[in-house]
């Protein structure tokens, strides 16, 4: 059975973008509302990059955020199963 895909217009740094996908429209909108608030966070630190290298940029600092909780999220995970196992 095909899922249904959502489409929402959004605007990521400066630029309308039409988004399609499977999330929930709000989800969606919210995803690109961090996209374009991390690259105007980059933008205002770095004013003379270009377009694409504030996108690189801020790809990589969500990227490098995303693997830390990642790896926070490994390690509760280990703790808890080391707790429930001293529990037996």
């Amino acid at each position: 059975m095909a899922t249904k895909k959502n489409k929402v217009m959004v605007e990521i740094f400066g630029e309308s973008c039409s988004i399609k996908g499977e999330g929930e429209p709000a989800r969606m909108m919210e995803v690109a509302a961090l996209v374009d608030s991390r690259m105007r966070q980059t933008a205002q630190g770095n004013p003379r990059l270009s377009s694409a290298k504030v996108a690189v940029l801020a790809a990589l600092n969500i990227a490098d955020e995303f693997l830390r909780l990642k790896d926070d999220y490994r390690e509760l995970v280990e703790l808890l199963e080391m707790v429930e196992t001293e529990k037996k």
